[in-house]
């Protein structure tokens, strides 16, 4: 029988905000037995699983409201102002794992709101990272997830425009280039995390070179929804999967070559999982 030859993408996998969240939470579940953490520290069910079972608590914000002297993690996604007054409020102890991409965005969305500007930004509604987005503007910032819903609004002259960080590059120069063509003066404002949009030119060049191609991804990430977009585009057997038990062996011939890839909170040893599935199951 010819078996599966499987290889995984070396570019796939957590991106650096995400290992350092992971990082400080393993720590001090070693150091301390528990920590609580507000809201899911990675977009992904498996990994997730995994720190649970190691102690990790995950809170909402109603349950960080209601805790007293504890220390809670943030995760890369970053938080609004008002998560930090909760927690001088209630005596808690943040450990900020913000992502360092993500601050510097909160900081620059801050700037210009406290100039009076009117802010679009460009993104996912009710993700994490733009819920944190929308707080450093007292919540008045528009969030629009096309251009189609972008001209539902009114909009004034003069547009400051920002992204979540982990949307699509040409995306995001396409709406500016529209707005332009319809006399509108854009300050835009380019927050996309290059470790993440770069890898769409990566993964097209991986997905290209297999026969099929196993895209493994939380379903609550947005950064995976793209990127497996950008596989199916490229090499239409593209396959979705969050965990191993999805794998079905009809999708595979004796002999075919295959690409393991992942989203930005896709940790490696799910990948490497599915792997030694594929490198053992009967085709």
């Amino acid at each position: 029988m010819a078996s599966l030859s499987v290889t995984i993408d070396p570019n796939s996998g957590f991106c650096f905000g995400v290992v350092y969240a992971i990082q400080m939470a393993e720590d001090l579940l070693a150091e301390q037995g528990y920590l609580y953490c507000l809201g899911d520290i990675v977009h992904n069910d498996e990994e997730v699983e995994r720190l649970q079972k190691r102690g990790l608590r995950i809170i909402n914000h109603q349950q960080l409201r209601e805790l007293r002297d504890e220390a809670v993690l943030i995760r890369a996604h970053g938080e609004p102002p008002e998560t930090y007054q909760t927690a001088l409020h209630n005596n808690l102890t943040l450990v900020d794992a913000s992502c360092p991409v993500v601050l510097k965005l909160q900081n620059r969305i801050k700037s210009s709101y406290d100039k009076d500007d009117k802010i679009f930004i460009y993104g996912k509604h009710g993700h994490a990272e733009v819920l944190g987005l929308l707080g450093q503007t007292n919540n008045q910032a528009v969030v629009f997830e096309s251009m189609e819903e972008l001209l539902q609004h009114e909009l004034p002259n003069n547009i400051t425009l920002y992204s979540q960080t982990t949307k699509s590059t040409d995306s995001f120069y396409r709406i500016k280039g529209a707005l332009e063509e319809r006399g509108f003066e854009v300050n835009a404002n380019d927050t996309i995390c290059r470790q993440v949009s770069n890898r769409d030119k990566e993964l097209r060049k991986f997905a290209s070179q297999y026969a099929k191609v196993v895209f493994v991804s939380g379903t609550k990430s947005s950064n995976g929804k793209v990127l497996y977009q950008v596989c199916k585009d490229t090499n239409p057997d593209t396959h979705f999967i969050s965990k191993v038990e999805e794998l079905l062996p009809e999708w595979f011939k004796p002999g075919d070559s295959v690409g393991i890839c992942g989203a930005t909170s896709t940790p490696m040893w799910l990948m490497e999982e599915v792997r030694d599935y594929l490198l053992h199951v009967e085709v």
